[in-house]
C-alpha cells in the first residue's frame, strides 16, 4: 500500500492484489505465458544499435536494509538506449519533486528539441537540455492549485491552434486545473481553460473525432480517488483551445471514472475515436473486495451520446490505466494493448464492425504494476512496432516482439527491489535527441 499512499504524487487506491493468472471465465482467450527465451536468443534478432530510444518517468521510493520504505525520494526519469550491443541506462533527478509523471520530447518553435517532464509535489513542467554535457532544466511553469496536492500529472503536445507553434495541455490535481502553455518567442505563456474545486484531471488526449481540421482536447475529471475503490462519479470532457469551446462533456461515467483515455484512428476509416478505459465498480476493500462490474473499454466516435455505452471489450480487472496503439505484426492493422493493473497484458483488435465487440486475447498474465506503463512503438525502425512495458510488481522493464503471431518476451531491465520505484509513464524519443551534446 505504500507503493501508492508514499508518494505525494501518487493515486489514492492503493493495490488490494498480485498479479497472477486468473481461472476466471472471460470472453479472452485464456493466454499461455509468452515465450521467455534465454537473453542470448531473445536478442539475437536486435541491432547492436537503435535509432531510438525511451524516456520512463518515476517516482522512486527510499531503501534501507534491503526494502522499500514508504519514504519518498526526489524525482526521476531515465533515459534508456542501446549501443553497442547493450542497453543503456541515464539516470536524472529532480528534487523539486518527488514524482515524474510524464517525459517527452518538445522541439520549440525555432528552437533545439529537449526533454518536458510533469513534475508533482512540486508541481512544476520542465524542460530539459544538456549544457557542457549535464541535462540542464528551466521551468515553463510552476503552480500551487490552493488544494491538498499539487501535480501536474498528464501533456500533450500538438499545434492546437493552427500556427505552427506546438502548445502543451497540461492535467493537474487537485483544483481541476487544465490549461494549454503557448510560446511567446522564449517565453511561455500559461492559459487556464478549466477549474474545478476538488477534482483531479488524470489524462489528457489530442485528436479531431469531428474531421473538421481543428484539434480538441480530451481530459479525464473524476472525484478525488478514494482508498476503497467503490463508486467515484468521473467523465471525458472536451475543449476546443482554437474555437475558445469547453469543457463539453462528451462521456459520462455515472458512478464509474477512467484514469486512461486514447484518441485516434485505430480502425484505419481516416477518422479519430475516443476509448476510454473505465475501471470497476468495486465493493468492499482488501481481501473482500468485489468486482461488481469489471473494467470497460469504452468507444465513442464524434455522434455518441455522452450516456451511450459503446462496450468493445472487457478486462477482468478492476483497474486499466494504460492503452496503446500500433501494428504489432506488420500488416498495416492496428491492434490495441491494454495493461490492466493484475491481470496482466490484453490485445485488442477491432472486428468488421469497429462499432461492436472487438477481439480480445491474453498476452501476458505474469505481468502488473499499480500504473502498468506500456507503449508500442517502433524503436529499431523496421515497420513493426515492438511492446515495451514496466511490470513493476514483478521489477522489470520487458520487450515483446511478435513472431508468427504469438508474442516473445524478453527482459531489458530488472530491479533487485522491485517496489523501489513506480514507472507512471514510457515514450519514445530520437536518441540524437536524447544524447544531444552529450
Amino acid at each position: 500500500m505504500f507503493f501508492v499512499l508514499a508518494c505525494q504524487g501518487g493515486d489514492k487506491t492503493a493495490p488490494t492484489e498480485a498479479p497472477a493468472a486468473s481461472a476466471q471465465e472471460t470472453r479472452a482467450e485464456q493466454g499461455e505465458k509468452p515465450e521467455e527465451a534465454p537473453q542470448k536468443k531473445a536478442a539475437a534478432g536486435l541491432a547492436d544499435s537503435l535509432p531510438n530510444g525511451l524516456l520512463l518517468a518515476y517516482s522512486q521510493f527510499q531503501v534501507v536494509d534491503g526494502k522499500a520504505t514508504a519514504k519518498p525520494g526526489p524525482a526521476r526519469f531515465d533515459i534508456l538506449t542501446r549501443e553497442g550491443g547493450e542497453w543503456k541506462t541515464e539516470i536524472v533527478e529532480d528534487a523539486q519533486s518527488n514524482v515524474l509523471h510524464k517525459a517527452l520530447v518538445l522541439t520549440p518553435r525555432g528552437q533545439a528539441p529537449g526533454i518536458l517532464t510533469l513534475g508533482g509535489s512540486g508541481a512544476y513542467v520542465k524542460l530539459w537540455r544538456r549544457a557542457k554535457g549535464k541535462l540542464q532544466a528551466s521551468t515553463l511553469w510552476h503552480a500551487e492549485f490552493g488544494g491538498k496536492f499539487n501535480r501536474m500529472r498528464d501533456a500533450e503536445i500538438a499545434d492546437l491552434y493552427g500556427d505552427g507553434t506546438p502548445a502543451i495541455a497540461v492535467a493537474t490535481h487537485d483544483q481541476g486545473v487544465v490549461a494549454v502553455l503557448r510560446q511567446r518567442v522564449n517565453k511561455w505563456k500559461v492559459e487556464r481553460i478549466d477549474k474545478k474545486k476538488d477534482t483531479f484531471v488524470h489524462e489528457i488526449e489530442i485528436g479531431d473525432l469531428d474531421k473538421d481540421g481543428t484539434l480538441e482536447v480530451y481530459a479525464t475529471p473524476s472525484e478525488p480517488n478514494k482508498l476503497d475503490a467503490e463508486a467515484q462519479h468521473g467523465e471525458v470532457v472536451r475543449y476546443v483551445p482554437k474555437k475558445g469551446e469547453g469543457p463539453t462533456i462528451v462521456a459520462d461515467l455515472g458512478k464509474r471514472h477512467a484514469k486512461e483515455i486514447y484518441v485516434g484512428d485505430v480502425d484505419g476509416d481516416g477518422t479519430d475515436e475516443l476509448y476510454v478505459a473505465v475501471e470497476a465498480l468495486t465493493k468492499g476493500r482488501g481481501a473482500s473486495l468485489e468486482i461488481l462490474e469489471p473494467v470497460e473499454i469504452r468507444r465513442y466516435d464524434a455522434n455518441t451520446a455522452p450516456d451511450a455505452k459503446v462496450i468493445i471489450a472487457t478486462i477482468p480487472d478492476r483497474l486499466c490505466r494504460f492503452l496503446t496503439v500500433g501494428d504489432v505484426d506488420g500488416d498495416g492493422k492496428r491492434e490495441m494493448v491494454a495493461a490492466s493493473f493484475s491481470k496482466g497484458l490484453w490485445m485488442l483488435r477491432p472486428g468488421k464492425d469497429p462499432r461492436s465487440e472487438w477481439g480480445v486475447e491474453s498476452i501476458d498474465r505474469d505481468s502488473g504494476g499499480f500504473e502498468h506503463a506500456a507503449l508500442l512503438t517502433d524503436l529499431d525502425g523496421d515497420g513493426t512496432d515492438e511492446l515495451y512495458v514496466a511490470a513493476d510488481v514483478q521489477g522489470e522493464l520487458r520487450r515483446y516482439v511478435w513472431v508468427r503471431g504469438r508474442a516473445k518476451r524478453e527482459v531489458i531491465l530488472k530491479r533487485d527491489i522491485p517496489m523501489s520505484r513506480m514507472t507512471w509513464n514510457i515514450m519514445p524519443a530520437p536518441v540524437d535527441v536524447l544524447t544531444a551534446s552529450k
